[in-house]
This record gives structure tokens, sequence and C-alpha cells, in this order.
């Protein structure tokens, strides 16, 4: 019996297995929060604010909390982006001689990754109780920036540290500086990964609850200001849910779905940016 064979049927079927696994649970949930959901999904649901009795299941929508989510979601992650791209930059090409203190710094990073998301609501809530800070949007935007730094500094991280070391000895033997070789080298050939990062930090933005539970609040209205509070997604969804009234749970889960659909939407736009890029050259 040739048992290389044996182990490699084996592991074959296992793969497959778990691919079968892992699509059927997605397919499940999509197909559950969708089924239930687009029935109440509607164009007023969508375009208008909360009005009175949309919380007994009346008129009104939960425009307020889509609003809420996108400007929550992109200034957190354009915030993560503007420390977490220069850090991995710097750990890759400055600091590529001190092994020890980049692997600390990853360690850190990797711990921080596993924090969970309710320990950086709690700290959040605690510097704003010290220095008498409302709960409101620019304070729920810093607490997340805080939650998804580590999940862009490692993702960008790993992508800079699969460029090939010669890129690096290249630019130097051309003359570049390491701010150019970072920045026009190193840079341009990560363009791929640092988006699906911004992806990922994107999708835990504007998917958690936890962090901003404490921060950001909860208002029926728009904001006009950072220094408002604003409605999310997933705290709609909380809320909602929590309700004893049928026609205020099932918009929860139509509110699931609009979620659902916003990330399906910018992983599609991901996607095709990344392809688009996936084949720059350098050129010094």
């Amino acid at each position: 019996m040739d048992w290389r064979k044996s182990e490699e049927r084996f592991f074959r079927v296992l793969m497959f297995c778990s691919t079968f696994i892992i699509a059927a649970s997605l397919f499940l949930i999509f197909f559950s929060v969708i089924y239930t959901g687009m029935p109440h999904l509607s164009w007023e649901m969508i375009t208008s604010t909360p009005k009175g009795g949309f919380y007994f299941g009346r008129e009104g929508g939960i425009s307020n909390a889509i609003i809420g989510s996108v400007y929550l979601s992109v200034g957190s992650t354009l915030l993560a982006l503007l420390f977490g791209l220069p850090l991995a930059l710097f750990m890759n090409v400055h600091l590529v001689r001190h092994k020890m203190l980049v692997n600390a710094i990853r360690f850190v990073m990797d711990l921080l990754w596993g924090v969970p998301s309710i320990v950086y609501g709690a700290f959040g809530f605690t510097i704003m109780v010290f220095f008498g800070i409302r709960a409101s949007l620019l304070a729920g935007i810093i607490t997340v920036t805080l939650f998804i730094i580590p999940i862009m500094v490692r993702g960008i991280d790993e992508v800079l540290h699969s460029v090939p070391h010669g890129l690096l000895e290249s630019a130097y033997s051309l003359g570049s500086t390491k701010s150019e070789t970072a920045y026009k080298v190193f840079l341009k050939q990560s363009v791929p990964g640092v988006i699906t990062a911004v992806l990922l930090s994107f999708g835990r933005a504007i998917g958690d609850a936890a962090a901003i539970l404490f921060t950001t609040g909860y208002t029926d209205y728009i904001p006009t200001s950072l220094s408002q509070p604003t409605a999310t997604l997933p705290l709609a969804i909380f809320f909602q849910l929590s309700s004893p009234i049928p026609e205020v749970r099932e918009r929860a889960y139509a509110a699931a779905v609009i979620l659902i659909f916003i990330i399906l939407f910018i992983s599609i736009i991901t996607r095709y940016f990344s392809r688009k890029y996936q084949g720059n050259k350098i050129n010094f």
C-alpha cells in the first residue's frame, strides 16, 4: 500500500470538506439574513430618518444609521491608514536590519489585534470621562481607529515583507534614499495588498458595535459635525432586535441586508482596483 498516495487522498478530502463547510456556512448566513430582511426592505427605509412611532413599527427609516456608519468607517479607516502605512513602511525599510525590534513591534500588533473590541470601547469611554468629552462621531472615529490600526499595520506589513529584498539593495545602489525606496518602490509593489488591508480594516470598522457602544452614542438625526452623536448600522440592528415588536425586529434584518450589501460593494470595488494595480512595474 502506497502511504503517500493515501495521505494525499486523505488531505485532499479534508481540504474539500473544510472548504465545503466554510462555503456552506457563509451561504447559510447570507441566505438567512437576506431571505428574512429583503421583504421588509424599502426605498423609504433607506432614504428617510426615524419618525414618530418608528420604534413601534411605524413610518421612518435608517438613513441616519447608514450615513453614520459610512462617516465612522471611512474616517477611522483613513486615519488608521495615515498612521499605519508609514509605520509598516518604516518597519520594512528603515528598520530592516533591526530584526529584534521589528519582531517586537509585530508581536505587540498581534497582541493588540487580539484584544476584544469592547476593551477598546471601554478604554475610549474612560478617556472620555476623564476629559469630560461627550459621545460623538469624533470619539467613535478615534476609538475605532485604535481598534483597526493593528489590523492595518499587520496587513500591510505582511505584503511589504514579501517584497524581494533585492529591490531594496537595487534602489540604494541607484542612489535612492530610504524614504524614496519606501514610497516609490515598496509601496508601488504592494498596492494590491495595501488595498486589501484597507478593505479588511473598513469591514471591521463598519461592522463593529462593541467599540462604539459607549463612545459614539446614538441619535435619530444625521450628524452635521464631529461633535455630535452618531447612529450606526450595527447599533441600529442591535437595538431593533432587542425590541418585543415583530415589525421592528424585521427592520433589523433589513438593516443587516443593507450592511451586507455595503460590504459586498466595497469588496467588489477593492477587487477591481487590486487587479488594476496588480501589474505594477518598478520604474526608477
